[in-house]
């Protein structure tokens, strides 16, 4: 799927992505995971098409992704760190919103809206400004703008951060579902009990650079003293605080 990327930005000395390759298969979550300033977000940003690399190539469902970007964000969406929603709107009149830009209207419109507001069982609360909302319905309401085009690749950078352990509890599960129906998916997150439970594989990255790939539970029987996937990513990328 991507390709020898490298981002360096303008004034850096060093590149944010180095030389990274990545693929995800068909039903497959991948998690990719890195300690602050690794070159996560800007991955996520590249291979979504919101930001062009300085090498390499995107393939998305085997389309050039950078060459047709409007092709590609048809079949797949961002579930972003940030709330990306408008505060004053109610959550069901941002997924409609969200919903008219992907191109659906009338009865299909409504029907996508409805359904993405049970997948975040929010059907209850759909009528509350998002601003009024906790913040694990902030981050469940999120999701639910990411699945109204029923992407066959969703990318999701944090989607559990900061919330309460029933909606985190529900997101993973939601996922799980996604992925049993063929969705493939890039997770970002720093909770590595998340990763290690949910991932099919994940990769390491650190500096713009994978340092280790693979099935979690094959990286902890490789990494010697390690018994978790946290143990495995302290040992490679160093308990040294990262601001």
């Amino acid at each position: 799927m991507a390709q020898n990327l490298v981002k360096t930005y303008p004034g850096a000395s060093h590149p944010a992505l180095d030389d990274l390759s990545i693929s995800v298969g068909k039903g497959e979550i991948f998690g990719l995971l890195g300690p602050n300033g690794a070159g996560k977000t800007t991955a996520i940003s590249v291979m979504a098409t919101l930001m062009r690399p300085t090498r390499g190539s995107v393939s998305i469902c085997g389309t050039d992704a950078l060459r047709y970007p409007g092709r590609v964000r048809k079949q797949m969406a961002l579930v972003p760190q940030d709330i990306a929603l408008y505060p004053q709107l109610t959550t069901r009149e941002n997924l409609s919103y969200f919903g008219r830009l992907y191109g659906l209207h009338g009865q299909r419109l409504r029907e996508r809206v409805a359904a993405c507001l049970d997948l975040a069982d929010l059907r209850e609360k759909a009528d509350q400004r998002i601003s009024t909302c906790s913040g694990g319905m902030k981050r469940r309401a999120n999701l639910a703008a990411g699945m109204l085009n029923q992407p066959e690749l969703l990318f999701l950078d944090e989607p559990t951060v900061g919330i309460d352990a029933q909606s985190r509890n529900m997101i993973l599960e939601r996922l799980s579902l996604l992925r049993q129906k063929g969705t493939a998916m890039i997770y970002t997150t720093h909770y590595m009990e998340e990763a290690e439970a949910l991932c099919s594989s994940v990769a390491i990255l650190d500096q713009g650079q994978i340092i280790d790939r693979g099935a979690p539970r094959e990286l902890i029987s490789q990494t010697p003293g390690c018994d978790s996937l946290g143990d495995v990513f302290l040992h490679l990328t160093g308990k040294q605080l990262r601001d």
